[in-house]
């Protein structure tokens, strides 16, 4: 226990920390900064039990009430997700209704336990396991918290998917690590349901072991997450959160049994498309959207979109990326330019990110950029 105070002490201190950082840190994306906050000051509520219990009795409605905040934690998390994954969002009041967990929690509580004397909250402490309230309540946290990490990786997926189909930037690639963030909470919030069934067992000491574990790690998770959102704060938020999905699109045509451009159109359409992307390069432009495409070839973004990821069945992200690395290739065969880092290539043909860029020239051509240049210098003996 000693251990574990110790612990408890080190996690709470370096979290405050964190969340009064992200509260103070002046910076446009003021509002999902203090989601992270409030989510990081609901994980130290949380984790604050042992020290909690050392100046208040756990049979209090005090100490019932801050149990009760363990509802709140994944819904912040949520909310946060969306902040960081939207450029247009606002909380807004319809946003209350994910108190209603939390809300009825403490309203079932209400009768056997908030309003009685000091004896029946001890009586009903002890026979926990027994009350259908405490049954109402594990089965209750276990269903939220399925319900919004399925909910979270809904919004990763969708957001991701939108991006893809309408930009062609570096954003790609945090949205693989916010991806790998939320499976890494998802594992911790899997675990520390273990430990409450160990807690109400009889080996209530696995139960000590897994929650200095939880601190340890969650600790280690939180920094390195926060380490790549501070030195990232443009990723994410390109996306709108009232564009559709092409597949959407592609239903409301099908619906409406017309389409606003017939199969000639498209076929010339997309032989402008071509011309354009190879004369005037846009694809250079390392923060190239589809929006910036409709302007300049006046084609609806609604329109182009189909097109692009539709008729030619590739996202707008990987269309850009072909003729980016199409360039590369072209420079990499130029004796001339034999000296020029590849790094030098990626920025010159539209890239801001090296491990973006490999992936990319990898898929289009199976080799990597420095294998493509040595087979090439090879060839030429």
């Amino acid at each position: 226990m000693n251990l574990l105070i110790i612990v408890n002490i080190i996690s709470l201190f370096i979290t405050l920390f964190l969340a009064f950082f992200l509260i103070t840190l002046k910076t446009k994306y003021k509002i999902s900064n203090s989601l992270f906050a409030v989510f990081l000051l609901l994980n130290a509520i949380d984790i604050s039990e042992p020290l909690f219990y050392m100046v208040v009795d756990g049979s209090s409605n005090l100490g019932m009430f801050r149990s009760s905040f363990a509802f709140l934690q994944i819904p912040v998390f949520y909310l946060y997700i969306i902040s960081v994954c939207y450029s247009d969002f606002k909380l807004k009041p319809k946003y209350l209704l994910h108190l209603l967990p939390f809300l009825i929690v403490n309203l079932v509580l209400l009768p056997r336990f908030y309003t009685v004397d000091a004896a029946s909250k001890m009586s009903f402490i002890q026979n926990r396991q027994n009350m259908i309230e405490f049954q109402f309540i594990h089965i209750l946290i276990h269903l939220q918290i399925t319900a919004y990490i399925i909910s979270v990786f809904r919004v990763l997926r969708k957001s991701k998917k939108l991006y893809l189909e309408n930009h062609a930037g570096k954003s790609i690639s945090s949205y693989n690590w916010l991806f790998q963030f939320t499976i890494v909470l998802t594992i911790l919030y899997t675990v520390a349901l273990l430990k409450n069934i160990f807690k109400f067992s009889d080996y209530p000491h696995i139960s000590e072991w897994i929650k200095m574990g939880l601190l340890v790690s969650s600790l280690f998770i939180f920094c390195w997450y926060l380490f790549k959102a501070l030195n990232n704060p443009g990723l994410f938020r390109n996306v709108d959160s009232k564009q559709k999905l092409v597949s959407e699109l592609v239903s409301e045509e099908k619906i409406h049994e017309q389409s606003t451009i017939n199969e000639r159109e498209y076929s010339e359409e997309i032989s402008n498309l071509k011309k354009y992307m190879v004369e005037r390069k846009p694809y250079l432009n390392s923060s190239l959207t589809i929006q910036d495409i409709s302007d300049e070839i006046k084609i609806p973004v609604r329109d182009l979109s189909l097109l692009i990821n539709h008729q030619l069945g590739q996202h707008f992200y990987d269309f850009v990326n072909a003729y980016r690395i199409e360039s590369a290739m072209n420079i990499l065969k130029d004796e001339t330019k034999s000296r020029v880092t590849i790094l030098e290539i990626l920025y010159e043909v539209g890239f801001n990110s090296k491990s973006s860029f490999n992936t990319a020239f990898k898929k289009h051509t199976g080799n990597t950029p420095t294998s493509y240049r040595k087979n090439l210098q090879v060839s030429d003996l």
